[in-house]
């Protein structure tokens, strides 16, 4: 692969036109902080916006839930943690989460202790808390997860796509910049970049063969939030791949090795609540963590259960128990094809693809999902622009474009409607996927500098041009009947529920793609190690 073609896919885009002058190897490095230094000013410019709760009580909303765990973290004892008034924001995330909390909520009080008072700062608002809550965010990316998009880019300009250190951090800021991360953490309020940082630090490791570092910062991530075992089965399955194959050179020590540390790494970070509380402690946290009787959904999201609930009542129709099981199935159906491939066949090219197919299954089908679950998939889709590949680029700007519309009404309710739309034309923007409007310009005789359409805006196959088309269509005109028109009375989830299904259908397809694409990597003969 020559280095001219993998910059030809983003020789029209702005992210190319602000980068290539720094080319040279003494100035690659300014580039690198370009791009960190535009990312953390668009950051703080969503975070003066509003966020999830604000003058809502009396629950007000995840702003509030993150500042209540740095005070509960900092003013109780360690074995009261996960015990404490769980019928207001009870802690319900893995220990990582809470030690996180306490280390803010710690050096938050030396600047103000009243934000953090045990039960009398509650829907606490003022603007210097906002201001350090926004920081801590902040920081806790800009330490964690930007780093890690860094490393993971440098890797495969290295070792697969040869694209040359300025390609690489190209590719970097366009990761950086997908809206959906930045606008719920950084407006919505939560702290995703740490968990997605420790998984994409886990996966540079594995990369590298340091499947011990590779372990170690997995398990980080799934002590951080629990939805990192989106990603488990991949990785799972492929150390366990390349400890016993062959079975004649079955590397025992490796596979110990493996075990050891995330047996060791899980014990450090609950062997404080066990020293502290006993090993009652270890249950309740499981029962905070993984709550199956919230039921399988609490609001509208994207995934199968929701789009078909439109037309099967499911909560009528089985039991909890019963919809436990349906979910299971539907899962392991789901994450298969991903998770066999890589066992068989564990090739470091096929990795990230498998990760975008299980972590997308487990959004699609699993038990209780969010609509910022989405996440997850998107950041292995995301890392995917490091193909050498129009089409792909191309799929994974489109659905990069629905995650960030499946989200429209949670983000409308936190009014973050402006936000909403500036990140997404500016993204779509830097990427290149508005340079086809320069064509259209010039036709209506308005001058403009001609110029070479080399970012690719849709993909070659037909098929896929009328399913993007159309649904941005359609996602459009939805938006268009959210602004100007009442949904009907008797319908009044309507946008919603038409929110839902356009987003599902989308990601169904997206889903089917990847094992299409997985299935064809496999059977070629490819640059595994």
């Amino acid at each position: 692969m020559s280095r001219s073609k993998f910059v030809s896919l983003f020789k029209s885009s702005p992210l190319y036109d602000f980068l290539i002058p720094f080319q040279r190897a003494p100035n690659q490095w300014v580039a690198r902080y370009i791009i960190i230094v535009f990312a953390i000013i668009v950051r703080c410019a969503v975070g003066l916006g509003p966020y999830s709760g604000q003058n809502t009580p009396p629950m007000f909303g995840d702003f509030e839930a993150q500042r209540h765990w740095m005070e509960i973290t900092t003013q109780l004892p360690i074995r009261e943690w996960y015990f404490y008034d769980l019928q207001y924001w009870g802690l319900d995330y893995p220990p990582l989460t809470a030690f996180h909390s306490w280390l803010l909520g710690k050096i938050g009080s030396l600047t103000d202790v009243s934000w953090f008072a045990l039960d009398v700062s509650r829907g606490l608002e003022t603007d210097d808390l906002k201001s350090y809550m926004r920081i801590t965010a902040l920081l806790s990316e800009l330490f964690i997860y930007i780093p890690a998009v860094l490393m993971y880019t440098r890797w495969m300009g290295r070792y697969y796509n040869k694209a040359s250190p300025i390609d690489q951090t190209i590719i970097a800021a366009a990761i950086l910049y997908q809206p959906s991360l930045i606008i719920i953490d950084h407006g919505h309020f939560q702290y995703n970049s740490v968990m997605l940082g420790l998984s994409l630090f886990a996966i540079v490791n594995l990369l590298e063969n340091n499947y011990v570092l590779c372990s170690v910062f997995f398990v980080l991530a799934l002590g951080f939030k629990q939805m990192a075992l989106y990603y488990a089965p991949i990785f799972f399955f492929y150390l366990l791949s390349v400890c016993i194959f062959p079975f004649s050179k079955m590397n025992l020590l490796r596979l110990v090795s493996v075990g050891v540390s995330v047996l060791f790494t899980f014990v450090l970070m609950f062997l404080p609540f066990v020293y502290k509380g006993g090993f009652g402690q270890i249950i309740q946290i499981l029962i905070r963590v993984f709550p199956f009787d919230r039921g399988i959904f609490e609001d509208k999201v994207a995934n199968f259960w929701c789009a078909t609930n439109v037309i099967i009542k499911y909560r009528q129709i089985f039991t909890q128990d019963q919809l436990k099981k349906l979910s299971l199935l539907l899962t392991l159906a789901g994450i298969a094809p991903a998770s066999i491939t890589i066992f068989i066949k564990p090739s470091k090219n096929l990795f990230t693809w498998c990760l975008a197919s299980c972590s997308l299954a487990f959004y699609l089908f699993s038990f209780q999902v969010h609509e910022k679950s989405i996440l997850l998939p998107l950041m292995p889709i995301t890392l995917l622009l490091n193909e050498v590949d129009p089409d792909v680029i191309s799929m994974v700007c489109w659905i990069a474009n629905i995650a960030l519309f499946s989200m429209w009404p949670l983000l409308k309710r936190d009014q973050l409607s402006l936000q909403y739309f500036v990140l997404g034309i500016l993204s779509n923007w830097l990427m290149g996927n508005l340079s086809w409007i320069r064509m259209y310009l010039r036709r209506a005789k308005i001058p403009v500098l001609a110029r070479e359409l080399a970012t690719p805006v849709l993909p070659h196959n037909l098929f896929w041009r009328f399913v993007i088309i159309s649904s941005y269509t359609l996602a459009s005109c939805l938006h268009i009947l959210d602004y100007f028109f009442e949904p009907p009375k008797q319908l009044p989830h309507l946008w919603v529920i038409s929110n839902v299904i356009l987003s599902f259908g989308c990601f169904m397809l997206f889903w089917c793609w990847t094992n299409y694409k997985i299935i064809q990597k496999a059977t070629f003969k490819v640059k595994a190690n």
